[in-house]
């Protein structure tokens, strides 16, 4: 199929016209999700003329699965668990991954939020961006991460998603924005020319504004 994008920049200029309500709101914060999310949240904000920054968020796998996520952390000590899967593990064996992740979560922050003053999002509007919904297993802990770090309103927006993700993330956030819902979704890639692996450099060099 051809491909829907050009680049994330491009991905990102389709997302802020759908957000232009957003314009110059100084509630909002258009936060993206590591490493993808990064360069299409970067020209939400600068177009909408809002906070960017990037939300860091490490999930929690099981120590024999560790692809199978038990929860998430975020900055701040937020930590929110997924009880079913959580309940296989012991609380040390619960404590010593949170512990392994929170350590690489704080080298994370340090490397690619350049400084900056800890996240806060007590009573903000929180845009949630990443460059495509495949499972919808990230944006479900990212959403739970802005909540426990105080937003108020919590958007999702994402340049294309699976329909089924979307379905699944309806009950825990406020609005989805998604102009791309294609019903044979088989990978995000396959709807930008360009979607190379984003490095970390390339997050430290985008531009801080709003």
């Amino acid at each position: 199929m051809e491909s829907a994008y050009r680049d994330r920049d491009d991905a990102g200029e389709t997302l802020a016209r759908k957000l232009v309500q957003l314009t110059g709101r100084p509630d909002v914060t258009v936060l993206g999700l590591l490493r993808g999310g990064a360069p299409v949240a970067a020209v939400i904000a600068h177009r909408l003329g809002v906070r960017y920054d990037v939300l860091v968020i490490r999930k929690l796998g099981l120590p024999s699965a560790p692809e199978v996520a038990f929860g998430a952390i975020g900055p701040g000590g937020v930590r929110v668990l997924n009880t079913e899967v959580a309940q296989r593990l012991d609380a040390e064996q619960i404590a010593q991954v949170t512990s392994d992740e929170t350590a690489e979560l704080r080298r994370r922050e340090q490397r690619l939020r350049g400084g900056r003053p800890p996240l806060d999002l007590t009573g903000r509007t929180a845009v949630l961006v990443d460059d495509g919904l495949a499972t919808g297993a990230t944006a479900r802990a990212a959403v739970a991460v802005a909540r426990g770090l105080g937003a108020a309103r919590v958007i999702l927006a994402v340049p294309v998603g699976s329909v089924e993700a979307i379905a699944s993330l309806r009950d825990v956030v406020d609005e989805i924005v998604c102009p791309l819902r294609p019903g044979d979704f088989r990978a995000v890639g396959q709807y930008y020319l360009d979607f190379h692996q984003i490095s970390d450099d390339e997050v430290t060099r985008l531009p801080v504004g709003g």
